[in-house]
């Protein structure tokens, strides 16, 4: 085992950010010598000061923003700050797509001075920061700039964030772990103004992409009121893949 992945948070959307049904604080990834988050969003500082697992924010080498909105970012800044010791010590990245910096916003101007740099995610392109390299395979559709993930570790490791489902996305995740964000249950219309994957759109990618593990998480409110696991589990039966839904505080080693 040279990594692991904690999910801080498996809720997703703006009801169950409001509630905390689940939590919204994104994933931890450690490899080796190196640790980075993941989308902190609202309570991210909290729920990971409450995880029994050694986890200091003064360790951590970077954050990484799939994109701008609140369930996402909204506590990029607090996470920059325990990152750097409250700017006191100038050191670590922020990656993240150009508008989260752009004229609207949600990283401050005033911690971005704290990090030792920011790298502007960008379709295709490759990153490197310590032990891990990473790359965001393609732009996804959103309603704002938003881009998965793949980890190019000692497994290929890909997230799929936001997006609402085009027949390219799963070509561009042929990966060994894939963690999928699966906001809803029922599928969505090509008509519906939502831009996110339900859990036939997440069934199509596993099918496609065929990874050793498929992960669920990043939930909405139906779908957690159809309980995840049962629903790994039909899905699980029905494909012959091995299907596990995250829930808070889970641990994925690698």
């Amino acid at each position: 085992m040279e990594g692991f992945i904690r999910f801080i948070g498996t809720g997703g959307a703006r009801v169950v950010a409001a509630s905390q049904v689940r939590s919204t604080g994104g994933l931890w990834l450690s490899y080796r010598n190196t640790n980075l988050y993941i989308d902190p969003g609202p309570g991210a500082l909290v729920r990971l000061r409450a995880i029994q697992d050694h986890l200091q924010p003064a360790r951590l080498d970077g954050i990484i923003l799939t994109h701008k909105h609140l369930d996402h970012a909204n506590d990029v800044n607090v996470m920059v700050e325990a990152m750097t010791e409250g700017g006191h010590r100038r050191r670590g990245f922020l990656f993240c797509p150009g508008d989260a910096i752009g004229e609207d916003a949600v990283v401050l101007r005033y911690v971005r001075q704290y990090l030792e740099g920011i790298e502007v995610l960008r379709e295709k392109a490759t990153y490197h920061i310590k032990d891990v390299t990473f790359s965001a395979p393609v732009r996804h559709r959103h309603a704002v700039e938003a881009y998965g993930i793949i980890f190019y570790l000692n497994r290929k490791i890909g997230l799929i964030a936001d997006t609402r489902y085009f027949k390219e996305l799963p070509e561009h995740y042929p990966v060994d772990i894939l963690i999928v964000n699966v906001l809803r249950t029922k599928p969505i219309r090509e008509e519906d103004a939502i831009d996110h994957l339900s859990l036939s759109d997440f069934k199509e990618i596993i099918t496609r992409v065929r990874p050793e593990v498929s992960i669920m998480t990043h939930f909405g409110k139906t779908i957690i009121e159809d309980k995840p696991y049962l629903l790994a589990k039909a899905l699980k039966q029905e494909t012959g893949l091995e299907v596990v839904a995250a829930y808070d505080g889970m641990r994925l080693d690698f």
